[in-house]
């Protein structure tokens, strides 16, 4: 089944109207191959209003035209202490009013060198999968935590590694259709000097880009599979 290639940049809290506007142009007076272009959110809460400073709704962020939203992404994790619990709320919560989720999993460098990272990316998966209905709208993000913002990537053989054992466990615990379908796309570190031949492998079906995506470069990493 052909999977349409996706690529989401994620800018962070980085960038101001200044530089990102720069970006735009940049961008606009390029040449992008085959490409929709959305905007996401970075983050949304599990309920729909109420005393949560700081938080924002699935509600609010469509009232803004936008219907994509990231969830699990390895800094809510680990530096704002999500848990998995959380993010599965939040993944329903997102989905049932109506959001494309991308769905961020991936393992710390002490649990891939300790031999866990199908363990960990797996728990990670079920949370998510247990509160998904419509994997039309859900796209897995596989992000490597050792590998994100470091300027190490994992290689092509080790991202289509993680990738085929995760469409394996989809086909096993969901469907096969929806293993055949569901976009898998890797984060980590992804350059324009890197991103063709992690395109190239079978499981890898996009990139979420972080640092790179605030840079020109970002236009190559988007056409990487032309």
């Amino acid at each position: 089944m052909s999977r349409k290639f996706f690529v989401g940049g994620n800018w962070k809290m980085n960038g101001d109207k200044k530089s990102l506007g720069e970006l735009i142009h940049t961008m606009n007076g390029c040449i992008l191959l085959n490409v929709t272009l959305s905007f996401f959110s970075q983050n949304c809460y599990k309920v729909p209003k109420g005393a949560f400073t700081g938080e924002i709704s699935p509600a609010m962020i469509q009232d803004c035209g936008v219907h994509w939203v990231i969830l699990g992404h390895s800094e809510r994790r680990h530096v704002f202490g999500e848990s998995d619990e959380l993010i599965g709320q939040k993944t329903a919560h997102a989905l049932e009013n109506g959001l494309g989720v991308i769905a961020c999993i991936g393992e710390k460098l002490d649990e891939r060198e300790g031999g866990i990272t199908e363990k960990i990316v797996f728990a990670q998966t079920k949370v998510i999968a247990d509160n998904v209905k419509d994997w039309s709208k859900v796209v897995l993000a596989y992000e490597p935590v050792w590998a994100i913002g470091t300027g190490k990537t994992a290689s092509p053989q080790q991202a289509q590694e993680v990738h085929e054992k995760l469409r394996g466990w989809l086909k096993t615990n969901v469907s096969e259709a929806v293993a055949n379908s569901v976009r898998i796309i890797y984060g980590g570190s992804v350059t324009g000097a890197t991103c063709k031949e992690l395109a190239s492998q079978k499981d890898v079906d996009g990139f979420l880009v972080g640092g790179a995506s605030l840079k020109p470069e970002f236009i190559e990493i988007i056409n990487a599979k032309a």
